[in-house]
């Protein structure tokens, strides 16, 4: 497949009518054949148009179909070889060891989504038995979770692949049985249109409705705007900063038939370092975090931005080991000009805050390139900053010196929502277990004695939390839950069998209803 600059646009190619545009490598700044163009706001409504139509008849296909689909895109993925990991090389700076990851997280996620889809137990479907004898009768009631109808996602900068045009949800939106239109970024076009070519031949092989995927390329963000406001979308994902994240959310709850927006938008994952582990582990943890803080240059969602630390020469010995091995790592390239730029800015402001001690000072002027930065405040400064708890998208923590235990847990009460929540312990750190229940309530994953960074896909996976980590903490937007937050509960009374869902008639050839009027064990799935 090469690159011909258009946007995906259902079966076709869109007409170009919007401005055009380059992707950039980051690492020389230097434009990237070929051109490409934006799509319009007319392509924008086709795309929908073409959505809404393959809305029922995708909706309708089996489980298995449905699975075959997601089977289909990762083996097309995968076929693409070499030529696509180097193309996302150019337009990232990411290294090719960790794109060939991604690559393989991507088709891994589809991979589970099709076996999830098959297996059935994710739809929840609930068979509650009438009684017609009894005064007043009881009605035979039946529900499940059901698509709830075409779905928007837009990509972010950070994760080409894994996040991106056939990125986890996407997979999950198509898995539970809804059309996806996908907006790519800006930052990585090529990619997104060697990607969405995949998914398109995918879909044609196995014989899906015409307009269940559609890719877009939105150079700005009317395309984005008009795709939530329009009727015909059902709902919508969204990974990247809180700014995007939380306007577009706001805008898919302004409508006349508000619909459900999953945003993550980011998260300042504190880690709590007590005393034993900084006694019996401290400058192997110094080591491990700064690694972690380093690790992408900082553009993980997961990437620690606060740190608690105990007051006294144990302390201050650990931040100079950390200083140490962030200091000792070269520049490393962002993502694009306007990550880096925003880096910049955020770090001369916090540079300006008389309450901050800059630890570290970020050195480097190269264009592009960002280097750690440090920096360390008292409780009652950071108590009193709320705005400090904003993610700095990149290799930069915040450093909070406490003396006992109470003020750890006025911090943990105090914090924002995070995606996670780290606790550093040792045998002796008996006081942990307190800080573990506040912390559960203000992140949707806890985590003791590791780092924030490396997300497990699986079954159990949470990825989400409270406002702003995510727009919903009812939900992840990773793991095997994740389609759950594409549907909507539909409820079939005194249905005849025939007219049932197959997974709600009495005789099931799915065995995955679960009876809930005592005929079998309240919460057992049959065949399970």
């Amino acid at each position: 497949m090469t690159l011909s600059g258009f946007s995906w646009l259902g079966w076709r190619r869109g007409t170009v009518t919007n401005q055009p545009f380059q992707a950039h490598d980051p690492s020389t700044g230097l434009p990237l054949d070929p051109v490409f163009h934006g799509a319009s706001l007319a392509e924008a409504d086709a795309a929908a148009e073409l959505a809404g139509q393959a809305g029922v008849p995708y909706a309708r296909l089996t489980a298995v179909r449905r699975a075959e689909f997601l089977r289909a895109i990762a083996d097309a993925i995968e076929a693409l070889g070499a030529p696509l990991l180097e193309r996302a090389r150019q337009e990232t700076g990411l290294g090719e060891t960790r794109l060939a990851g991604e690559r393989a997280r991507t088709c891994t996620q589809l991979r589970m989504f099709a076996a999830i889809t098959e297996e059935g137990t994710w739809l929840d479907a609930r068979i509650d038995h009438g009684n017609p004898s009894r005064q007043p009768p009881k009605p035979d009631l039946r529900s499940m979770r059901t698509p709830i109808g075409p779905v928007v996602i837009f990509s972010p900068a950070n994760f080409p692949l894994a996040y991106s045009v056939a990125g986890g949800d996407t997979a999950s939106a198509l898995a539970a049985g809804n059309p996806v239109i996908a907006v790519a970024h800006y930052a990585h076009p090529g990619t997104a249109e060697w990607v969405s070519g995949a998914v398109i031949q995918a879909a044609q092989k196995t014989g899906m409705p015409e307009g269940v995927f559609s890719m877009l390329l939105a150079g700005d963000g009317s395309v984005g705007e008009r795709l939530v406001r329009d009727p015909r979308i059902k709902a919508g994902a969204f990974t990247g900063s809180f700014a995007g994240g939380s306007a577009l959310h706001q805008l898919a709850q302004s409508r006349p038939d508000p619909i459900p927006f999953f945003a993550e938008m980011g998260s300042l994952n504190p880690v709590f370092l007590l005393p034993g582990a900084l006694a019996e582990r401290g400058t192997a943890w110094a080591e491990i975090l700064a690694q972690s803080v380093l690790l992408a240059v900082g553009q993980f969602c997961t990437s620690p931005g606060l740190l608690l630390i105990p007051e006294g020469e144990a302390g201050d010995h650990w931040i100079e080991l950390l200083v140490r091995h962030l200091a000792a790592a070269p520049a490393g390239v962002m993502l694009h000009a306007g990550i880096w730029r925003n880096y910049v800015r955020q770090l001369e402001e916090r540079s300006s805050a008389p309450q901050l001690q800059c630890r570290l000072k970020a050195k480097s002027n190269v264009s592009g390139r960002a280097e750690a930065a440090l920096f360390e405040t008292t409780v009652p400064a950071f108590l009193a900053h709320p705005e400090w708890q904003r993610e700095i998208f990149g290799p930069a923590v915040l450093m909070v010196r406490y003396a006992a235990l109470g003020q750890l847990l006025e911090i943990a009460g105090a914090l924002e929502g995070s995606l996670t929540a780290t606790v550093l312990a040792s045998a002796a750190d008996a006081s942990s277990r307190e800080l573990m229940e506040a912390l559960a309530r203000r992140a949707g994953r806890l985590i003791f004695n590791g780092v924030p960074t490396g997300l497990e896909v699986g079954p159990a996976t949470v990825h989400g939390g409270p406002w702003p980590a995510a727009s919903d903490p009812r939900f992840t937007s990773v793991g095997g839950r994740a389609l759950e937050r594409f549907t909507r509960l539909t409820a079939w009374q005194d249905f005849p069998d025939a007219l049932l869902p197959e997974e709600l008639r009495e005789a099931n050839p799915r065995q995955i209803s679960r009876l809930m009027d005592g005929r079998r064990t309240g919460g057992n799935y049959a065949g399970t």
